[in-house]
């Protein structure tokens, strides 16, 4: 009898048929060139000359528009006016709070010069200061949902306290309206002829045309105990109702301007405008002050240096850099290697 027997398998013949088998869980990723960082870069050597010439690239480029906007600045003539502690009658100004929350008469009467030609549109401010509208409490007491549709209209549950009045919704609920800003402000000439103030357009057109709607009026405003700021005519719809748009948009800053609207004339320089303004908003009680800003715009908008100063800033420190760095070059200068012994420079097979 004979037995077939199957002859024992050597470590080479073994290891030629685990090579032949594919490692189907096998970790290594498949070779290429993205992921072995092998794609072509540009790898700059900054060489003192490099270096120096891009100094003096950002000098070229920031100091010419630094100047620019410093002179667009300059151009802009603007009037700033602090009224708040001047319209408090003198018998008041022990107790102004008292004073702004009773129904005494509120009028009063400012004097502005003209400093240099203003060309028209000169934009009208009004100006808060240490008014916190980004305060949290405060941002959230609104409802977005109710300003732009008629159907939201009892949707107030974010507008505490101002939600509700004689059980029944407030529109426009929240804080934000309800404190919106009621002073009002006549400009008339010296021959006593008065200045028109165009207020439409003062505010975005996508605020207008997507955040407040066209069949939403005001109802139930300003019906509590309490009065915050101004009353809102019921029969214009938000769309329209420009003042409350610019209002409703919060400022960031405690410091802040809203456009008031525009003075669609020119004034010659020692003009003298009389402005009769009804001081009734209540900034009294949070030590805040109120301004009359009339200013003209250039290509860069209002006035301000900031802008400007901070360009040249940049261009001069890095001029300064760029000739501290000259001077260490020329009177001690640093030898450098030759860039082609780098280690990217090499080929990979080569020695």
């Amino acid at each position: 009898m004979s037995i077939n027997a199957t002859p024992p398998m050597n470590s080479t013949s073994a290891d030629s048929l685990e090579s032949s088998v594919p490692r189907r869980n096998s970790k290594r990723p498949k070779y290429s060139r993205f992921t072995q960082q092998e794609l072509p870069a540009c790898k700059p050597i900054l060489t003192p000359r490099w270096v120096i010439s891009a100094f003096l690239l950002v000098t070229i480029v920031f100091v010419p528009i630094g100047l620019a906007s410093l002179f667009a600045s300059r151009d802009v003539v603007e009037i700033v006016d602090r009224y708040d502690a001047d319209c408090a009658p003198s018998g008041s100004r022990s107790d102004k709070v008292r004073y702004i929350q009773s129904l005494a008469d509120k009028t009063c009467n400012r004097t502005l010069t003209v400093p240099k030609h203003m060309k028209q549109p000169i934009y009208v401010y009004y100006q808060l200061d240490n008014f916190y509208q980004n305060h949290r409490r405060y941002v959230k007491s609104r409802s977005d949902q109710q300003l732009r549709s008629l159907s939201h209209e009892d949707d107030t549950g974010a507008c505490k306290p101002e939600d509700n009045a004689n059980q029944t919704p407030i529109v426009p609920c929240g804080l934000v309206a309800w404190s919106m800003f009621n002073d009002t402000f006549s400009f008339f000439t010296n021959n006593n002829q008065q200045l028109p103030v165009n207020k439409s357009g003062i505010s975005w057109k996508s605020d207008r045309d997507h955040k407040f709607g066209k069949d939403v009026f005001p109802k139930n405003f300003q019906n509590g105990t309490l009065i915050g700021g101004a009353h809102l005519n019921e029969s214009i719809p938000l769309s329209l109702q420009e003042d409350l748009i610019v209002w409703m948009r919060t400022a960031a800053l405690p410091t802040f301007r809203k456009l008031y609207g525009r003075i669609e004339v020119d004034l010659r320089a020692g003009d003298v405008i009389n402005v009769i303004m009804q001081n009734n908003y209540n900034t009294y009680s949070f030590n805040g002050k109120k301004k009359l800003v009339l200013s003209t715009t250039s290509w860069l908008g209002g006035k301000n240096n900031f802008i400007g100063i901070a360009y040249l800033a940049v261009g001069g420190l890095c001029f300064l850099l760029a000739m501290t760095f000259t001077i260490i070059y020329l009177v001690k200068p640093r030898r450098l290697g030759d860039p082609s012994y780098l280690s990217w420079n090499r080929n990979p097979g080569g020695h």
